[in-house]
Formats: structure tokens, sequence, C-alpha cells
């Protein structure tokens, strides 16, 4: 089991509490629960109501025992970000006056090994955040090349993925493959290092980790969920770790500031689209001060952006 005394470093965290600005009596969703940093600094902030959602049952069991310490003021749900809203329903809640986002794995998860996420410590090849579903071993051993090839080379942009995907057929037909270090080494077989410290297989284990998870699907679903249940001027904060997640909020918070959706910046906006559903605290990101890099070196690719909730209705799923 883990070491959950300090599993995990809420990313930005002054920066998230900031922007979201905490009122007495309001009503926050902090999405991404983990190890509870980002409620727990809300919770402290103001007599307000924060809801943690996570489909990791042990961010969960985490989460009840904080409840403890906040006399009802924090609210435990267990599923994913995407469904807040039935999530929330189910309790009562149909608006809200903040939403918070952390994209990607956590520490915690990282760092358990029977977890399967990481190449560092050898551990069944898993990768599921919430223990239900296909795993990463189910993925590398049942897909096509083709296939394997496709999703390593979309969610880890790896150059190589022709070639790990051809490396892992030839061997998962010797044996399957079970453990971590095992997928690895085959990577690593095929890609070589590139001087900067960065692991060969760390794109593919990036790759199977979002895909067994869905975790762009997650974003984009979340992104719009965010958009239906926020009360005008209610504040919108997600910090992502890639460019792949960076990217899709990027794209859906310039076209909901905006007020009309654009298939590519270089295609010019003929037609007046929807009334824009956010305005933009700040463009562009934020990033990481000196002195938290110094004290948590993963905040180093972490980019925050943020956003209020205009009165506009939400555009739906069409827009």
């Amino acid at each position: 089991m883990a070491d959950c005394k300090a599993p995990h470093i809420s990313v930005l965290l002054r920066e998230v509490v900031e922007a979201i600005a905490p009122k007495a009596g309001g009503i926050y969703v902090d999405g991404t629960f983990g190890a509870g940093g980002y409620s727990r600094a809300l919770l402290e902030a103001a007599n307000c109501v924060v809801y943690g959602i996570d489909r990791d049952p042990l961010a969960v069991s985490m989460g009840a025992e904080m409840t403890k310490e906040f006399s009802g003021r924090l609210v435990m749900l267990e599923g994913c970000y995407a469904d807040m809203e039935a999530l929330l329903a189910a309790a009562g809640v149909a608006a809200v006056d903040g939403i918070m986002l952390d994209i990607g794995v956590s520490s915690m998860q990282i760092d358990e090994a029977a977890r399967g996420f990481s190449f560092m410590k050898d551990g069944p090849l898993d990768m599921r955040m919430s223990g239900r579903g296909r795993t990463a071993a189910d993925v590398v051993n049942e897909e096509s090349e083709a296939e394997l090839a496709r999703i390593i080379f979309v969610y880890g942009e790896e150059r190589r993925s022709r070639a790990i995907a051809r490396v892992v057929v030839e061997r998962r037909e010797i044996t399957p493959f079970t453990s971590t270090v095992e997928l690895a080494e085959a990577v690593a077989s095929v890609v070589h290092p590139t001087g900067k410290g960065i692991h060969p297989a760390t794109r593919t284990f990036q790759a199977l980790r979002i895909f067994v998870n869905d975790e762009l699907g997650q974003l984009v679903k979340g992104l719009a969920a965010s958009e239906r249940l926020l009360t005008p001027g209610g504040r919108l904060a997600v910090v992502s770790f890639h460019s792949l997640e960076d990217r899709r909020v990027k794209k859906f918070l310039s076209a909901r500031s905006e007020g009309r959706a654009r298939p590519s910046r270089h295609v010019p906006v003929t037609d007046e689209g929807p009334a824009p559903t956010f305005t933009l605290l700040k463009r562009g990101s934020i990033k990481a001060r000196e002195d938290e890099l110094s004290n948590n070196p993963r905040a180093r690719s972490a980019r925050l952006r943020v956003a209020e909730r205009t009165q506009a209705p939400a555009w739906g799923a069409a827009a």
C-alpha cells in the first residue's frame, strides 16, 4: 500500500484558490479530488461547501476521512468528473459557484507499484484509475498492431509508435505482457534515450494511461458539464500537464469566450455564433512560480487556465 501521509502535492494551489475566489455560502466542485489539497484550501479559505469527485476508490476513502474535519462542508462522490451533473443531481445540487479540475494522474497513483502506472517500479500492467474496465495489459495483448501504433502515436505523440507496436506484437506472441517492467523493456529495445533524462517508455505509458482511462474524452465532457453547472459569475479553474490536455482546454475556453465556434484559426468567421458563456480571467495560461518549482518539480509542466461564467445559456452538445 502506498504511503498516504503526503501522497500528492496540489500544483498551483495558491493560484487555483485565487481564481476560484471562494465565498461564504458558496458551493464548489473539486472534480479530481485526489488527496484533497484543493478542497482543503477552499474549505479553509471560506465557510463554503465542497463536493469532491473522484473515480479512484483510494481517493474517495481518503476523502471520507477528511469529511470528519469539516462538519458536513465536504461531501464525497465516487465517479468521473465527466459525469458530475448526474452525480451532483443525485446529491440535490443543480448549480455551483466554482469548479476545479486537475487533469491527469496523481502522484499517489504513480507511487503505488500495484496500480501499474509507472515503469520505475515493477507491478501489474494495470493503469485503471477506477479499478474497473480493461487494463493496460488487455490493450497491449489484444489490440492489433495498427491500433497499438495509433494509440501510442495519438495519445503519446511518440514518433516511434510503429516500431513499438511491432515489437510488442512480436513479444506477446511468445509471452503475453503482464508487468510494467516487461513493457518498458520492450519499448526501450526500439526507442533510444534522448539524453534529457527521459525514459524511452515515458510516452508509451502516457498513451496507454490516457487511452485506458479515456482521459481526453472525460475532459471534453467535463468542460461541457462545467459550462452547464456554473452559475453566472461562477469560476472554472483547470490545471493540465501536457499539450494534449491543454490544447483542448484552450480551444474550449477560446471558443466560449469569443462567442463563436471556429473550426480552425485559419478559417475566417462569417456568422456570429452563440453568446459567450465564459470570460477569460487571464489571457493564456498561468505557470508555477520559481519557489513552487524548487519544492515540487512536477509543477514545471503545469498550466492553469481560468474563466468566469457569463449569463449566456450553455451552447449545448451541438456547438
